[in-house]
């Protein structure tokens, strides 16, 4: 982060200290305010008792005590030097008795490939664009703008959303270091949207936006104990966001809870004429009805046990939270999700051959001025600048990318179709069809594992890549803890079924309301 950004917004040295007195309730945890949802900051404000500055205020001063010092977990990339200003513009609002809608004055972090037409840089952490603003706002971020966000700065990520190298580590950037799990502070976040998991996880604001292309959302979600929701894809726009493949890539909430992410992606969904798969989403929307009681019961839930099995302690978990799905209503039936195997290899091809033709389309529209025109260019840059770009590993994916061909080629069509083939209709479609089934339940993916610069990344297995490679929804809700550490349960349903794979995961929240405010050990207890 430029330390400018932080000193222009008015909360370094005495200043910082006094507000980060104000913010922390004890040490390591957010006071109420903070860890509050939407709802419950909007009521504050309603009466009179919060402003949106004073709201920007606190979270400055976290960040200053929670990511810059103390723990240090180093989430946030880039702070907003206008965040007060905007805050500050919407409390005139208010006051004035125009209200744009639930996230009016409430402030939000954008993961760091999310175009800004502002003061920030837009860089997927690369180095390669350090300093370079975007000519426009991502679609995402003017639909926030619109319904009143305070947008507070940018997170950090996986490098090019973890799409460079074979052994990378999750959570690093060459321009944001290493982000860290604020529930065990030697574990990774996942990735790649880690410091928007970490930010959330903290309470260093109250929504935060990641992006998936397979993983990226669900899975820093469930190891950082947050509610994440993968859209449909076409249900947000893909326009102005630092693609790897437009045939899975889609923007989503990371949120503490399950209604904080229902009314954030009531702001995200809209028809860009930028991106013209959004036209299908033309209607879509209303998520904040999903949020009733009774939201599981009678529903026929897959339970996908070709996804369980990694490791004993998370299986339990699980099981304890199909007692409660059970206990709530819902008809549990043992399946398997067909054909999982059959696109490893290809969903890899296809992000290979989007990656590149994506990235200069990107570039060109989005940051025309910027020296880096396309992939060759980042490679070279890279290889130009190793000492800091590739002192942990190296850029595999990225040479990979370069290499392929055009989309016309037989061979991406033949993987993308392959794809599409077993992922949907014969996949997800095919098990929820054959069961007569409302969702597919798993749990998300395994513990935060140890940050490991030598070996990288120990994935303790995933349920993300069937709805990923499908373009379906997938909503993660904290489902416990192995070690103190979060763990997640997933609801996956068919194309544009948000709406009652929300439902579902609210009810389930609310019948247990996991989630616990982390405490920035050092290090996970065996004993816990």
């Amino acid at each position: 982060m430029d330390r400018r950004n932080f000193v222009g917004l008015g909360v370094a040295g005495a200043a910082a200290a006094v507000l980060a007195n104000e913010a922390l309730a004890a040490p390591g945890v957010a006071g109420d305010i903070l860890e509050a949802g939407v709802m419950a900051q909007q009521a504050g404000m309603t009466a009179g008792k919060l402003t949106s500055q004073s709201l920007v205020r606190q979270y400055l001063a976290r960040i200053a005590a929670v990511d810059k010092a103390g723990p240090r977990i180093n989430a946030i990339i880039e702070l907003n030097p206008d965040a007060l200003a905007i805050a500050a513009a919407m409390d005139r609002e208010r006051a004035a008795g125009k209200l744009r809608g639930p996230l009016h004055g409430i402030p939000v972090l954008l993961k760091d490939n999310i175009a800004t037409a502002d003061k920030m840089s837009t860089t997927a952490g690369s180095l390669a664009l350090d300093g370079v603003r975007a000519v426009r706002d991502a679609h995402v971020a003017a639909q926030l703008r619109a319904a009143g966000a305070v947008i507070l700065g940018k997170t950090n990520l996986s490098e090019w959303a973890n799409m460079r190298s074979t052994h990378s580590t999750s959570g690093w950037s060459g321009r944001g270091g290493l982000t860290k799990n604020p529930y065990a502070l030697d574990r990774n976040c996942s990735g790649s949207s880690s410091g928007s998991g970490a930010a959330i996880a903290a309470s260093l604001a109250t929504l935060a936006v990641g992006t998936e292309t397979d993983g990226s959302i669900v899975s820093p979600a469930s190891t950082c104990g947050l509610v994440g929701i993968k859209p449909t894809l076409g249900l947000v726009s893909r326009s102005g966001i630092i693609p790897i493949a437009a045939s899975q890539d889609t923007a989503g909430p990371m949120t503490r809870s399950v209604s904080d992410a229902a009314l954030m992606l009531d702001a995200l969904v809209g028809v860009d004429e930028r991106d013209p798969i959004t036209r299908q989403a033309a209607g879509k929307g209303g998520y904040a009805k999903a949020l009733v009681a009774g939201g599981l019961k009678g529903k026929r839930l897959g339970v996908a046990r070709d996804f369980f099995g990694s490791y004993d302690k998370l299986d339990a978990a699980i099981e304890k939270a199909l007692a409660v799905l059970k206990a709530q209503g819902a008809i549990l039936v043992d399946v398997k999700v067909p054909n999982t195997s059959k696109y490893g290899e290809t969903e890899t091809e296809v992000l290979l051959y989007e990656f590149a033709p994506g990235l200069a389309d990107y570039l060109s529209e989005y940051a025309p001025h910027a020296a880096i025109k396309n992939m060759a260019d980042v490679i070279a840059f890279n290889q130009q600048h190793a000492g800091r770009e590739m002192a942990h590993f190296a850029q595999e994916h990225l040479v990979a990318a370069q290499a392929k061909g055009n989309l016309k080629s037989k061979q991406y069509l033949d993987a993308l179709a392959n794809n599409r083939r077993y992922a949907q209709a014969e996949g997800i479609d095919q098990v929820m069809r054959e069961h007569q089934l409302d969702a597919l339940v798993a749990p998300t993916g395994g513990t935060a594992w140890l940050t490991d610069f030598v070996n990288g990344d120990h994935y303790g297995g995933s349920f993300s890549t069937p709805a990923a490679v499908a373009g379906y929804p997938h909503v993660t809700v904290p489902a416990g803890y192995v070690y103190g550490l979060p763990v997640g349960l997933s609801f996956v349903g068919g194309a544009f079924s948000e709406a009652a794979l929300i439902g579902m995961a609210y009810a389930y929240e609310q019948a247990t309301l996991h989630r616990k405010a982390p405490r920035f050990a050092p290090s996970a207890s065996v004993k816990a």
